[in-house]
Protein backbone atom coordinates (compact mmCIF):
# COMPACT_ATOMS: atom_id res chain seq x y z
CA UNK A 1 0.00 0.00 0.00
CA UNK A 2 1.56 3.86 -1.11
CA UNK A 3 1.58 6.37 1.39
CA UNK A 4 -0.07 9.32 0.55
CA UNK A 5 1.94 12.40 1.72
CA UNK A 6 0.52 15.97 2.19
CA UNK A 7 2.26 18.28 0.09
CA UNK A 8 2.13 22.26 -0.53
CA UNK A 9 0.88 23.26 -3.58
CA UNK A 10 3.47 24.68 -6.25
CA UNK A 11 2.56 28.12 -5.91
CA UNK A 12 3.04 28.04 -2.64
CA UNK A 13 6.50 28.28 -2.04
CA UNK A 14 7.43 27.76 1.44
CA UNK A 15 11.14 28.44 1.50
CA UNK A 16 12.97 25.93 4.08
CA UNK A 17 15.55 28.83 4.89
CA UNK A 18 13.14 30.92 5.92
CA UNK A 19 11.68 28.12 8.10
CA UNK A 20 15.60 28.23 10.03
CA UNK A 21 16.02 31.77 9.98
CA UNK A 22 12.87 31.86 12.29
CA UNK A 23 14.11 28.73 14.40
CA UNK A 24 17.30 31.02 14.74
CA UNK A 25 15.38 33.59 15.83
CA UNK A 26 13.61 31.52 18.76
CA UNK A 27 16.12 30.14 19.63
CA UNK A 28 17.88 33.65 19.99
CA UNK A 29 14.78 34.45 21.99
CA UNK A 30 14.98 31.73 24.27
CA UNK A 31 18.67 31.46 24.75
CA UNK A 32 20.69 34.99 23.60
CA UNK A 33 24.34 34.99 23.55
CA UNK A 34 25.84 37.38 26.77
CA UNK A 35 28.75 38.16 28.06
CA UNK A 36 31.77 36.51 26.82
CA UNK A 37 29.54 33.83 24.98
CA UNK A 38 28.06 36.97 23.20
CA UNK A 39 32.06 38.32 22.26
CA UNK A 40 32.55 34.96 20.81
CA UNK A 41 29.56 35.00 18.86
CA UNK A 42 30.11 38.61 17.68
CA UNK A 43 33.65 37.63 16.41
CA UNK A 44 32.45 34.63 14.47
CA UNK A 45 29.97 36.54 12.77
CA UNK A 46 32.55 39.56 12.30
CA UNK A 47 34.48 36.31 10.01
CA UNK A 48 31.70 35.01 9.07
CA UNK A 49 30.80 38.15 6.85
CA UNK A 50 34.09 38.88 5.51
CA UNK A 51 34.13 35.15 4.37
CA UNK A 52 30.85 35.29 2.67
CA UNK A 53 32.07 38.85 0.96
CA UNK A 54 35.45 36.78 0.19
CA UNK A 55 33.09 33.75 -1.23
CA UNK A 56 30.93 36.23 -3.85
CA UNK A 57 34.31 37.94 -5.14
CA UNK A 58 35.70 34.61 -5.96
CA UNK A 59 32.89 32.81 -7.59
CA UNK A 60 32.20 36.28 -9.67
CA UNK A 61 33.65 35.50 -13.43
CA UNK A 62 34.78 38.60 -14.48
CA UNK A 63 34.57 37.61 -18.39
CA UNK A 64 30.75 36.59 -18.39
CA UNK A 65 30.02 40.02 -16.37
CA UNK A 66 31.77 41.79 -18.88
CA UNK A 67 29.82 40.13 -21.62
CA UNK A 68 26.58 40.68 -20.28
CA UNK A 69 27.16 44.35 -20.70
CA UNK A 70 26.14 43.59 -24.24
CA UNK A 71 22.18 44.58 -22.95
CA UNK A 72 23.22 47.38 -21.12
CA UNK A 73 19.34 48.65 -21.37
CA UNK A 74 17.84 46.22 -19.56
CA UNK A 75 20.95 46.13 -16.80
CA UNK A 76 20.33 49.30 -16.46
CA UNK A 77 16.44 49.22 -16.18
CA UNK A 78 17.16 46.84 -13.27
CA UNK A 79 19.66 49.17 -11.28
CA UNK A 80 17.61 51.83 -11.59
CA UNK A 81 14.44 50.10 -10.05
CA UNK A 82 16.46 48.57 -7.42
CA UNK A 83 18.44 51.57 -6.17
CA UNK A 84 16.32 54.36 -7.42
CA UNK A 85 13.01 53.99 -7.30
CA UNK A 86 12.69 51.40 -4.04
CA UNK A 87 14.42 54.25 -2.31
CA UNK A 88 12.04 56.91 -3.57
CA UNK A 89 9.44 54.52 -2.36
CA UNK A 90 11.27 54.05 1.18
CA UNK A 91 11.66 57.40 1.47
CA UNK A 92 7.85 58.22 1.18
CA UNK A 93 7.31 55.70 3.77
CA UNK A 94 8.54 58.11 6.14
CA UNK A 95 4.48 59.66 6.51
CA UNK A 96 3.98 56.43 8.35
CA UNK A 97 5.81 57.32 11.31
CA UNK A 98 4.99 57.61 14.02
CA UNK A 99 1.43 56.47 13.72
CA UNK A 100 2.24 53.32 12.04
CA UNK A 101 5.64 52.57 11.96
CA UNK A 102 8.08 52.87 14.92
CA UNK A 103 11.60 54.74 13.66
CA UNK A 104 13.26 51.45 14.39
CA UNK A 105 10.78 49.39 12.07
CA UNK A 106 10.91 52.34 9.58
CA UNK A 107 14.64 52.51 9.53
CA UNK A 108 14.29 48.88 8.64
CA UNK A 109 11.54 49.05 5.94
CA UNK A 110 13.84 51.84 4.33
CA UNK A 111 16.86 49.55 4.61
CA UNK A 112 14.95 47.19 2.95
CA UNK A 113 15.04 49.55 -0.16
CA UNK A 114 18.47 49.83 -0.38
CA UNK A 115 19.47 46.02 -0.73
CA UNK A 116 20.56 44.66 -3.98
CA UNK A 117 18.60 41.99 -6.45
CA UNK A 118 18.51 38.56 -5.33
CA UNK A 119 19.79 35.89 -8.10
CA UNK A 120 19.13 32.77 -7.24
CA UNK A 121 15.32 33.28 -7.53
CA UNK A 122 15.27 35.59 -10.29
CA UNK A 123 16.83 33.40 -12.59
CA UNK A 124 14.11 30.38 -11.29
CA UNK A 125 11.05 32.85 -11.28
CA UNK A 126 12.36 33.90 -15.02
CA UNK A 127 12.69 30.45 -15.87
CA UNK A 128 9.56 29.50 -15.25
CA UNK A 129 7.63 32.16 -17.10
CA UNK A 130 9.96 31.42 -20.40
CA UNK A 131 11.35 34.68 -20.00
CA UNK A 132 15.10 35.60 -20.72
CA UNK A 133 17.15 33.99 -18.31
CA UNK A 134 20.62 34.97 -19.54
CA UNK A 135 19.45 38.85 -18.86
CA UNK A 136 18.04 37.82 -15.72
CA UNK A 137 21.06 36.00 -14.73
CA UNK A 138 23.77 39.20 -15.45
CA UNK A 139 20.70 41.61 -14.03
CA UNK A 140 21.04 39.74 -10.94
CA UNK A 141 24.94 39.82 -10.92
CA UNK A 142 25.65 43.45 -11.62
CA UNK A 143 23.03 44.17 -8.87
CA UNK A 144 24.78 42.19 -6.15
CA UNK A 145 27.82 43.94 -7.64
CA UNK A 146 26.64 47.24 -7.17
CA UNK A 147 25.54 46.77 -3.65
CA UNK A 148 28.29 45.92 -2.37
CA UNK A 149 29.28 49.60 -2.89
CA UNK A 150 25.86 51.34 -3.27
CA UNK A 151 24.00 50.10 -0.45
CA UNK A 152 26.22 51.22 2.68
CA UNK A 153 26.40 54.50 0.79
CA UNK A 154 23.07 54.95 0.74
CA UNK A 155 22.57 53.75 4.19
CA UNK A 156 24.99 56.81 5.04
CA UNK A 157 23.39 59.31 3.20
CA UNK A 158 19.58 57.98 3.74
CA UNK A 159 19.72 56.71 7.42
CA UNK A 160 21.62 59.47 8.98
CA UNK A 161 21.80 58.59 12.62
CA UNK A 162 18.84 56.53 12.39
CA UNK A 163 20.51 53.12 12.04
CA UNK A 164 22.66 53.61 14.71
CA UNK A 165 25.14 55.65 13.92
CA UNK A 166 27.13 55.46 10.53
CA UNK A 167 30.16 57.51 10.40
CA UNK A 168 33.45 57.57 8.99
CA UNK A 169 34.50 54.52 11.25
CA UNK A 170 31.54 52.77 10.23
CA UNK A 171 32.81 53.53 6.98
CA UNK A 172 35.99 52.14 7.21
CA UNK A 173 34.61 48.62 9.24
CA UNK A 174 32.23 48.39 5.87
CA UNK A 175 35.54 48.14 4.01
CA UNK A 176 37.36 45.95 5.87
CA UNK A 177 34.48 43.73 6.33
CA UNK A 178 32.95 43.74 3.01
CA UNK A 179 34.78 45.39 0.47
CA UNK A 180 38.25 43.77 1.06
CA UNK A 181 37.45 40.29 1.65
CA UNK A 182 35.21 40.94 -2.15
CA UNK A 183 38.57 42.36 -3.81
CA UNK A 184 40.48 39.71 -2.24
CA UNK A 185 38.15 36.82 -3.34
CA UNK A 186 38.54 38.63 -7.23
CA UNK A 187 42.26 38.76 -6.98
CA UNK A 188 42.53 35.19 -6.09
CA UNK A 189 39.37 33.65 -8.51
CA UNK A 190 41.84 32.62 -11.28
CA UNK A 191 43.48 30.15 -8.63
CA UNK A 192 41.08 29.03 -6.38
CA UNK A 193 37.55 29.77 -8.91
CA UNK A 194 37.70 25.96 -9.68
CA UNK A 195 38.09 24.89 -6.27
CA UNK A 196 34.79 26.91 -5.69
CA UNK A 197 33.00 25.65 -8.51
CA UNK A 198 33.46 22.06 -7.99
CA UNK A 199 32.49 21.83 -4.40
CA UNK A 200 29.68 24.78 -4.90
CA UNK A 201 26.50 22.65 -2.71
CA UNK A 202 29.40 22.79 0.29
CA UNK A 203 30.20 26.07 0.41
CA UNK A 204 26.33 26.91 -0.23
CA UNK A 205 25.82 25.19 3.58
CA UNK A 206 28.90 27.32 4.41
CA UNK A 207 27.09 30.52 3.20
CA UNK A 208 23.51 29.65 4.68
CA UNK A 209 25.13 28.83 7.66
CA UNK A 210 27.23 32.14 8.47
CA UNK A 211 23.99 33.73 7.28
CA UNK A 212 22.38 32.21 10.15
CA UNK A 213 25.33 32.93 13.02
CA UNK A 214 25.26 36.73 11.29
CA UNK A 215 21.13 36.06 12.28
CA UNK A 216 21.49 34.81 15.94
CA UNK A 217 23.99 37.15 17.04
CA UNK A 218 21.80 40.34 15.97
CA UNK A 219 18.54 39.28 17.66
CA UNK A 220 20.26 38.28 20.88
CA UNK A 221 22.20 41.70 21.23
CA UNK A 222 18.29 42.80 20.32
CA UNK A 223 16.87 40.79 23.04
CA UNK A 224 19.56 41.68 25.71
CA UNK A 225 18.54 45.35 24.86
CA UNK A 226 15.01 44.67 25.40
CA UNK A 227 14.34 46.53 22.21
CA UNK A 228 11.82 43.65 20.98
CA UNK A 229 9.72 44.92 23.80
CA UNK A 230 8.74 48.16 21.48
CA UNK A 231 7.06 46.05 19.01
CA UNK A 232 3.17 44.80 19.01
CA UNK A 233 1.53 42.86 17.10
CA UNK A 234 -0.22 45.62 15.52
CA UNK A 235 3.27 47.38 14.20
CA UNK A 236 3.62 44.08 12.87
CA UNK A 237 1.04 43.91 10.82
CA UNK A 238 1.14 47.53 9.65
CA UNK A 239 4.95 47.06 8.65
CA UNK A 240 3.48 43.70 6.61
CA UNK A 241 0.37 45.74 5.32
CA UNK A 242 3.35 48.48 4.32
CA UNK A 243 5.38 45.97 2.50
CA UNK A 244 2.68 44.24 0.41
CA UNK A 245 1.83 47.76 -1.27
CA UNK A 246 5.11 48.19 -1.45
CA UNK A 247 5.59 44.86 -3.46
CA UNK A 248 2.85 45.62 -5.72
CA UNK A 249 4.01 49.26 -6.84
CA UNK A 250 7.47 47.53 -7.86
CA UNK A 251 6.52 44.66 -9.33
CA UNK A 252 3.44 46.94 -11.96
CA UNK A 253 6.43 49.15 -12.02
CA UNK A 254 8.89 46.98 -13.52
CA UNK A 255 6.18 45.53 -15.32
CA UNK A 256 4.63 48.66 -16.86
CA UNK A 257 7.38 50.28 -17.31
CA UNK A 258 9.55 47.88 -19.39
CA UNK A 259 6.68 48.00 -21.82
CA UNK A 260 6.86 51.87 -22.32
CA UNK A 261 10.35 51.46 -22.17
CA UNK A 262 10.01 48.84 -25.72
CA UNK A 263 11.20 45.61 -24.19
CA UNK A 264 9.76 42.25 -25.40
CA UNK A 265 7.95 39.89 -23.28
CA UNK A 266 10.93 37.40 -22.54
CA UNK A 267 13.06 40.68 -20.94
CA UNK A 268 9.79 42.23 -19.58
CA UNK A 269 9.93 39.08 -17.31
CA UNK A 270 13.71 38.99 -16.41
CA UNK A 271 12.98 42.93 -15.36
CA UNK A 272 9.86 42.50 -12.95
CA UNK A 273 11.60 39.70 -11.60
CA UNK A 274 15.14 41.18 -11.16
CA UNK A 275 13.79 44.57 -10.24
CA UNK A 276 11.29 43.49 -7.78
CA UNK A 277 13.29 41.50 -5.53
CA UNK A 278 15.20 41.98 -2.50
CA UNK A 279 18.46 39.84 -1.29
CA UNK A 280 18.21 38.33 1.84
CA UNK A 281 21.53 36.57 1.49
CA UNK A 282 23.62 40.34 0.40
CA UNK A 283 21.06 42.27 3.19
CA UNK A 284 21.71 40.54 6.71
CA UNK A 285 25.63 40.32 6.42
CA UNK A 286 25.37 44.15 5.88
CA UNK A 287 22.65 44.78 8.27
CA UNK A 288 25.43 43.39 10.65
CA UNK A 289 27.93 45.47 9.88
CA UNK A 290 25.75 48.65 9.32
CA UNK A 291 23.36 48.70 12.47
CA UNK A 292 25.64 47.09 15.01
CA UNK A 293 23.33 46.46 18.09
CA UNK A 294 19.87 47.41 15.89
CA UNK A 295 20.35 45.14 13.38
CA UNK A 296 17.72 42.85 14.40
CA UNK A 297 14.97 45.45 14.23
CA UNK A 298 16.28 46.30 10.77
CA UNK A 299 16.50 43.00 9.32
CA UNK A 300 13.10 41.93 10.49
CA UNK A 301 11.40 43.81 7.27
CA UNK A 302 13.95 42.40 5.00
CA UNK A 303 12.98 38.86 6.48
CA UNK A 304 9.30 39.58 5.64
CA UNK A 305 9.69 40.84 2.34
CA UNK A 306 11.94 38.09 1.07
CA UNK A 307 9.05 35.66 1.93
CA UNK A 308 6.46 37.87 0.67
CA UNK A 309 8.51 38.01 -2.85
CA UNK A 310 8.89 34.06 -2.97
CA UNK A 311 4.90 33.31 -2.66
CA UNK A 312 3.77 36.12 -4.64
CA UNK A 313 6.39 35.92 -7.32
CA UNK A 314 5.74 32.02 -8.21
CA UNK A 315 2.22 32.74 -8.72
CA UNK A 316 2.99 35.47 -11.13
CA UNK A 317 5.57 33.00 -12.64
CA UNK A 318 2.90 29.77 -12.82
CA UNK A 319 0.48 32.43 -14.62
CA UNK A 320 3.41 33.69 -17.06
CA UNK A 321 4.25 29.97 -18.12
CA UNK A 322 0.68 29.74 -19.56
CA UNK A 323 1.28 33.12 -21.43
CA UNK A 324 0.13 31.78 -24.91
CA UNK A 325 2.54 35.00 -26.41
CA UNK A 326 6.63 33.34 -26.49
CA UNK A 327 9.25 35.24 -28.20
CA UNK A 328 11.96 32.49 -27.54
CA UNK A 329 13.63 34.68 -25.39
CA UNK A 330 15.07 32.41 -22.50
CA UNK A 331 14.69 28.91 -22.52
CA UNK A 332 13.11 26.55 -20.00
CA UNK A 333 15.37 25.24 -16.95
CA UNK A 334 15.07 21.70 -15.32
CA UNK A 335 12.50 22.09 -12.08
CA UNK A 336 15.54 21.17 -10.01
CA UNK A 337 16.91 24.83 -11.08
CA UNK A 338 13.58 26.71 -9.74
CA UNK A 339 15.12 25.98 -6.28
CA UNK A 340 14.86 29.42 -4.28
CA UNK A 341 17.50 30.45 -1.83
Amino acid sequence: MSRRTLKLPSWLPIDPYILALIGTVVFAALLPASGATAKVAGGASTGAVAFLFFLYGARLSTAEALDGLKHWRLHLTVLICTFVAFPLLGLAGKGLVPHVLTPQLYSGFLFLCLVPSTIQSSIAFTSIARGNVPAAICAGSFSSIAGIFLTPLLAAALLGNSGGGFSADALLKIGVQLLLPFVAGQLLRRWIGGFITRNKKVLGYVDRGSILLVVYTAFSEGMVAGIWHQVTPARLGALLAAEVVLLALMLSLTWYGAKRLGFDRGDRIAIQFAGSKKSLASGLPMASVLFGAHASLAVLPLMLFHQMQLMVCAVIAKRRSRDPEDDGAGGPLSRETAAVA
